[in-house]
């Protein structure tokens, strides 16, 4: 099954747009891919471990390197370009000193971050898109953070081992932007391994790739409900983890985050936490050790397994964790009464956005035909279903 030209960015199209543009040949091409976490959710604040893929949907750039010290992108899905320089980014503010608009933040912040690190940072005219869908919960802007960065290695001739340079975007996204990620969507990014799957440590930074089921595929349905996860939501998740690693800290002094307890020894003192602390705590604690369960399941080639372990995800996230919506209940309940689907909940942060479902490969077409119909007459909203492949992580080549 071959989808690559719905995945992959046009590159003789942002060629031809560049050179009408500048009038000038581009020299090197940079992209970097979205990523979908398949299992492991609401566990990176507490030390958890996760399991990202990256995936055949992408940020592409081409570009041509200036001798001024100023930036000059276009944006082709949005129609839009500035201009600005290694001075006024300090500043947040275009070359002419206006704001800079929030899309170009990302591109921004990626320069202000490898400037202060004194790297060598050119000047560039660059042609940029996506194949990402925005909003979906696949890591859009890291995708734009990360192409950047390698696009500036290329140009540079540095290079930054590939945990730092994602750690350098992360930073760029959380200092520059202003928008408190972890570290998975970088990483994810910088790091992906065709055909696998990601077993990323977010405690240690350990992670090494495990080859996925040959004989499935992973499709995404974006429900196409905004994803309403305030910023209280999200802190008071968090709050409530730590308040259980302090309440749980009476009987285990030892306890640095709920990462530390296992499920055996969080049964025996469930008991002691509030009721809402007690569900929000169990969520983690079983989530991290769903995670160690799927490596052994894909190791054995269990599909089942694994697929069980998807689903009792979706519903901890429902029952104990309260992150999911109707919708994305509704995704999950459609997909697991289809045939060849082994195992679906929903990936991200929750309230809206996407479910990810693992299916068998041979029937993928008429599942993802199937899940949308049925989506559609459920709820009356027309999602985007659509299959996806492990990619490798970003690269760059000269045009």
């Amino acid at each position: 099954m071959d989808r690559k030209g719905d995945f992959v960015i046009a590159e003789d199209k942002l060629y031809q747009q560049f050179v009408e543009r500048f009038q000038a040949q581009p020299q090197v091409f940079a992209r970097a891919p979205g990523r979908v976490n398949i299992l492991g959710e609401h566990v990176d604040y507490n030390d958890g471990v996760v399991l990202p893929m990256a995936i055949d949907r992408e940020v592409g750039i081409i570009a041509r390197k200036i001798e001024l010290p100023e930036v000059h992108l276009i944006a082709l899905d949005l129609s839009e370009e500035v201009v600005f320089t290694f001075q006024s980014i300090f500043e947040r503010k275009d070359k002419s000193g206006k704001p800079l608009p929030r899309w170009a933040l990302y591109p921004a912040g990626v320069a202000w971050v490898l400037l202060q690190k004194q790297l060598d940072v050119s000047g560039i005219q660059a042609v940029y898109s996506s194949s990402i869908p925005i909003g979906a919960g696949l890591s859009s802007s890291a995708a734009v953070e990360v192409a950047f960065a390698t696009l500036w290695s290329a140009f540079g001739g540095w290079q930054i081992e590939p945990m730092k340079l994602a750690q350098d975007c992360q930073k760029a996204e959380n200092e520059f932007v202003g928008v408190a990620c972890g570290l998975l969507d970088q990483f994810s990014s910088v790091c992906g391994v065709e055909g696998h799957v990601l077993f990323f440590d977010t405690r240690s930074l350990e992670w090494m790739p495990l080859r996925f089921f040959e004989d499935c595929m992973i499709v995404i349905a974006d429900s196409r409900v905004e994803r309403s996860l305030a910023s209280s939501d999200y802190n008071e998740r968090r709050a409530t983890c730590e308040e259980a690693v302090r309440m749980l800290q009476r009987y285990i002094p030892t306890l640095k985050s709920l990462r530390d307890i296992s499920p055996v020894e969080f049964a025996a003192y469930r008991e002691f936490l509030p009721p809402v602390v007690q569900r929000r705590a169990e969520h983690v604690v079983k989530e991290i050790a769903r995670v160690y369960s799927a490596v052994t399941a894909l190791r054995n080639n269990d599909r089942r397994a694994f697929g069980a372990l998807m689903y009792a995800s979706h519903y901890s996230l429902r029952d104990d964790y309260n992150v999911s919506h109707p919708n994305l209940d509704i995704m999950v309940e459609i997909a697991k009464q289809l045939s060849g689907c082994y195992g679906a909940r929903l990936t991200g942060a929750g309230f809206g956005g996407c479910t990810v479902n693992m299916v068998d490969q041979s029937v993928v077409s008429q599942f993802v035909e199937q899940l949308d119909q049925l989506y559609t007459n459920r709820t009356s909203i027309k999602g985007q279903v659509f299959a996806v492949t492990a990619s490798q992580g970003a690269s760059w080549k000269f045009v």
